[in-house]
């Protein structure tokens, strides 16, 4: 070993769902919307002078996060945002969680988390989900250092009511909880509104699955105007210039295309339903799902054989080889045609098991 290395930070890092470079492909397995951005983002890209990119970007994004305190009802000193919610996530942890106490959150959940603690050497407890995969707050009533988990939790989908949500964030006063609410917009509620009782509530939301725009890269947290003002002075510690100009810009047109928002949004919760039906009916056992995806066992054939054989047939799906989800697939809802073909390659998969 050179001298250096002993210096050296050593993580383990995140793993991100497969990314192939096929286009003959259909793609389930990393929550992409499979319906495109609004028209109005394609007519700014069809248009767009390449020379507003020899600028720099407002540092504070004042159009991008006006736009998202109007349609999220709060003040625009409510809101930060950064460059996906990873970033704003990341940058929460760096600031709220800096004490000797672990922070929490759920055995089974956003793989991200647990880096992220170990990037900046914040001690941590999981806590196990019960065998419905539910989130028990008695966990929650321990001191901490703080408190994180999805809601809808991944990668399982399971939604967890806002009064219970409450619960957990009243009795932790003392320490920043962290809502992540990455798929909250596929038949659930926000917990945003509880931002103006609990002054130690975060929410974080993002436009890479609701919005059709994981390739742009915008998340954003929503909190009092203390918690906003703590990221700020963070991020202007370390890069002033987060989101670029066309990303901006962009945003807010993903914002105010309302209509467009809706449809799509109701598209996937209405082909989430169909699909869930669909695998029920050969098999599967589905969790109940708020998301844009089914976290699904087969009652015969091991995940694990179905995740290499729907590859074979060029479809992918998500899959981990960990304790408790060894035997359960992640399946991203795509467009109905993308499904039906999901749905046939399932059932020759399962017929020749049987």
């Amino acid at each position: 070993m050179e001298k250096w290395e002993e210096y050296v930070r050593r993580v383990v890092p995140y793993t991100p769902g497969e990314q192939p470079k096929e286009t003959d492909v259909i793609k389930l397995n990393t929550n992409e919307n499979p319906y495109p951005p609004c028209e109005g983002a394609k007519k700014l890209l069809e248009n767009y002078n390449s020379d507003d990119l020899k600028l720099y970007p407002d540092p504070a994004c004042t159009e991008l996060v006006d736009a998202i305190a109007k349609v999220q009802n709060v003040k625009p000193e409510n809101v930060f945002v950064g460059i996906g919610s990873d970033d704003v996530l990341s940058m929460a942890f760096l600031t709220f969680f800096g004490s000797d106490k672990p922070i929490l959150f759920p055995d089974i959940t956003y793989s991200f988390y647990d880096v992220w603690a170990d990037v900046y050497n914040i001690p941590y407890k999981t806590k196990p989900l019960d065998e419905d995969f539910e989130i028990k707050n008695e966990d929650y009533l321990e001191p901490n250092g703080g408190i994180v988990f999805p809601n809808p939790n991944a990668p399982t989908g399971v939604y967890k009511e806002t009064q219970e949500i409450e619960k957990i964030i009243k009795a932790n006063k003392d320490s920043v909880v962290i809502i992540d609410e990455a798929y909250i917009d596929f038949g659930g509620q926000s917990c945003v509104p509880l931002i103006n009782k609990y002054d130690n509530l975060l929410v974080v939301q993002t436009f890479s699955k609701s919005r059709s725009m994981a390739g742009v890269r915008i998340g954003y947290a929503i909190g009092s105007e203390q918690l906003i003002k703590f990221m700020s002075d963070v991020k202007f510690s370390i890069n002033s210039y987060t989101l670029n100009r066309l990303s901006l810009k962009l945003g807010v047109l993903a914002l105010e295309d309302t209509d467009y928002f809706n449809k799509t949004t109701q598209k996937i919760i209405s082909t989430r339903e169909k699909t869930k039906t669909q695998l029920e009916s050969l098999g599967f056992n589905c969790l109940e799902s708020k998301s844009n995806f089914i976290f699904a066992s087969h009652k015969s054939v091991s995940a694990a054989k179905i995740f290499e054989e729907l590859k074979k047939r060029r479809i992918f799906v998500r899959y981990w080889n960990k304790p408790r989800i060894d035997n359960h697939l992640r399946i991203t809802i795509g467009t109905d045609e993308q499904m039906e073909k999901l749905i046939c390659a399932l059932e020759e998969i399962v017929a020749c098991e049987d």
